[in-house]
């Protein structure tokens, strides 16, 4: 009896949820990074736009909206986002940013498969309007060409991709942070589960170049933070290390200016005296690893 050939079943495509986080003061940047996911091909997603302190309108079809009554911070805006989209991957996108490449994400997402010892990956980020991008947008203490990829231990937040589960385990972004180095915890923690944290400078994502100083609590943000950071993710030898190198860093790079200095000492105050929350320490092999891998955590 004949049997007729039956065509082969194409692979299901990748599922990525992804979380636009916004304040609703850029409507302009905000519309361009949606369209830019949403041209996205070979993936199938799910959107949510959160709005911190501010009721998303006027979305694209398919987007869904998250008003959130008032501004919780970057860190848990983008946590409020994730339960609401399904996917196997989470995609973050702060509404500054956007993606060139409608191949993006599944290059992204094949990155991860060939090497599964990548949990986190974090793109080249380029001005879309051709001004030289800041070196500080290459998370590597020896920055060397922005398109040379290799491991890392920080990320820029703006655009990143991990497995939910990844992520899931890390306890999600740092909240009590509100802004500034949420990307230091959460590439610590995916290095703490076993994997590496990758700097893929082969894929793009567009940001225009801002003064970090554009943040009115950007000085003690920044340093009462470095010190939660210590505090939540190292074995307690490494804590005043981490502080103290952290410390003579900024001395040094605004001894020139003491009006930030002022600020940066008030945080780093701060950031001593007050909860940073919970405490989830490193592990020594962790610390090894990272170690080995070009950056022991004390710097």
């Amino acid at each position: 009896m004949f049997v007729p050939e039956t065509a082969p079943t194409a692979p299901p495509l990748p599922t990525v949820g992804v979380v636009v986080l916004t304040q609703g003061t850029r409507p302009r940047d905000l519309e361009r990074g949606i369209r830019s996911i949403l041209a996205q091909q070979g993936v199938q997603l799910d959107v949510v736009c959160v709005g911190n302190g501010w009721q998303p309108a006027g979305l694209p079809h398919g987007v869904r909206a998250l008003g959130l009554a008032e501004n919780l911070g970057i860190p848990a805006g983008r946590n409020r986002g994730v339960p609401l989209v399904a996917g196997e991957y989470l995609f973050f996108l702060d509404d500054d940013a956007s993606i060139p490449d409608p191949a993006f994400l599944l290059s992204a997402i094949n990155t991860l498969r060939a090497d599964p010892s990548i949990g986190l990956l974090q793109p080249r980020v380029t001005d879309p309007t051709g001004i030289a991008s800041p070196r500080r947008w290459i998370p590597r203490i020896r920055k060397g060409l922005a398109t040379e990829s290799g491991p890392v231990f920080s990320v820029w937040e703006g655009a990143v991709l991990l497995p939910r589960a990844v992520f899931l385990k890390t306890d999600g972004w740092a909240e009590p942070f509100f802004y500034a180095h949420e990307g230091i915890e959460l590439a610590w923690r995916v290095w703490d589960q076993g994997l590496r944290v990758w700097y893929a400078g082969d894929l793009e994502a567009n940001h225009p170049v801002i003064q970090q100083t554009r943040h009115a609590d950007y000085y003690r943000l920044n340093a009462r933070n470095r010190v939660w950071l210590a505090r939540r993710n190292l074995p307690l030898p490494f804590v005043p290390l981490y502080v103290g190198a952290w410390t003579a860093i900024q001395a040094l790079r605004w001894a020139r200016n003491p009006t930030a200095l002022r600020a940066w000492f008030g945080g780093w105050s701060e950031g001593w005296r007050s909860d940073p929350g919970p405490r989830r320490p490193l592990s020594m092999r962790t610390v090894w690893r990272m170690t080995r891998a070009g950056r022991l955590p004390i710097v």
